[in-house]
């Protein structure tokens, strides 16, 4: 208790240069957490986006279907079993059927994917209703980035062109229901969702799909099918997150590294200075290692100071910051991400981030005052 009220004593008498070191480690704080929470909050967006608009709980994959391989896409299709029907019947399983097609917008070629989906499923986001056939009309859907690569909007026609099960080429002209706003670039990207029911009829294939989306927490095991879980779908989005926080933390250990340098710098400064202050602590009856004790103390209280500080005006920003979000125009970044994302400030964040700046500057304090065990009383009375 002693050396508290000594270390904080001489932290109120040191003055600006105490204010100057809490300040720049109070930056370092408020910066860390903003810059994790930015990448936790693009994390849970993200993931929650993809579920909701392409993967759900996960999906069933036909054992040929590979989302990479455009040439395995038209024969990997098979017939739904009873169980299937009846997962689908139920609500829980949503059938698409992926073709490769070719639209001609603006007499333009341009390749698409074409996937059908039954318009009364309710598992995705997506606006399926609006492919309910009216008469002759043969409804799609579309994506905003679909929509700018094609240069088609709501109401427009277009001609698609597709090869049947026999190999036989047909068209048929299609209207855009309607754009959606979809943040799930995989989903949206040269994607054109259509009926299922009428694609299976456009297609030859009479209750065939290629891959099936699940939205239960039982996976039960569909015979002829390969289940793909929502952590095998999201790897790829982890693994590009893990990135940019591994590169985040570069950034901010040359941060946190400035900020202890500052107080490194102090503390040397400090010992030098006040060697007859130390030389009467040790005459009054204090240990060496309780006088180390003093100064380390001194330099783990920056940091707690500096949480107090970055407190103060790091919460009033981020409450304001996590009501408005951060704008990243998502559109033409080609990756699952908002347009604005919300940082998720977790308890866990918080206390490891004091955590970590209250151990690396008493470390940082400590070494420098280890000199104080090594000074003789009478030497450092008379400042040498």
């Amino acid at each position: 208790m002693l050396a508290l009220k000594l270390a904080y004593k001489n932290l109120l008498g040191a003055g600006l240069r105490t204010w100057l070191n809490v300040s720049v480690l109070s930056l370092a704080f408020v910066l860390i957490i903003f810059y994790n929470a930015m990448i936790d909050g693009w994390n849970r967006q993200s993931r929650n986006d993809t579920q909701n608009w392409e993967i759900a709980q996960g999906q069933y994959w036909h054992p040929s279907y590979d989302k990479y391989d455009f040439y395995s896409i038209n024969n990997a299709h098979q017939k739904l079993s009873d169980e299937a029907n009846s997962l689908v019947r139920k609500g829980v399983l949503v059938p698409e059927l992926l073709q490769q097609a070719t639209i001609y917008p603006q007499g333009r070629m341009q390749s698409i994917q074409l996937r059908g989906i039954p318009f009364n499923q309710s598992v995705l986001k997506l606006p399926t209703a609006k492919l309910q056939n009216v008469e002759d009309e043969v409804k799609v859907i579309i994506g905003k980035r679909m929509a700018k690569a094609a240069k088609l909007k709501e109401g427009d026609g277009v001609l698609l062109r597709w090869r049947d099960k026999n190999g036989t080429f047909d068209a048929v002209q299609l209207k855009v229901a309607t754009v959606f706003n979809c943040d799930v670039a995989e989903a949206d990207n040269g994607q054109i969702y259509i009926d299922y029911l009428t694609m299976q009829q456009m297609m030859g294939l009479d209750n065939e799909a290629t891959l099936l989306v699940y939205d239960d927490n039982k996976n039960p095991v569909i015979t002829g099918w390969e289940f793909k879980s929502a952590d095998y779908l999201l790897k790829e989005l982890d693994e590009l997150i893990n990135s940019e926080r591994i590169s985040g933390m570069v950034v901010q250990m040359i941060l946190l590294m400035i900020a202890l340098l500052a107080i490194f710098d102090t503390q040397i400064l400090s010992i030098f200075r006040r060697k007859k202050e130390i030389g009467t602590y040790i005459a009054l009856g204090l240990t060496r290692q309780q006088v180390v004790g003093v100064f380390t103390i001194e330099g783990a209280m920056h940091s707690v100071l500096a949480a107090l500080l970055g407190a103060a005006y790091g919460i009033p920003l981020f409450l304001w910051i996590n009501s408005v979000g951060i704008n990243f125009g998502s559109a033409d970044m080609g990756i699952t991400i908002a347009e604005r994302v919300y940082p998720f400030y977790s308890v866990g964040l918080v206390l490891a981030t004091i955590l970590v700046v209250l151990i690396s500057s008493t470390i940082v304090s400590y070494i420098p005052a280890r000199k104080i065990a090594r000074l003789k009383p009478t030497d450092a009375l008379k400042g040498r």
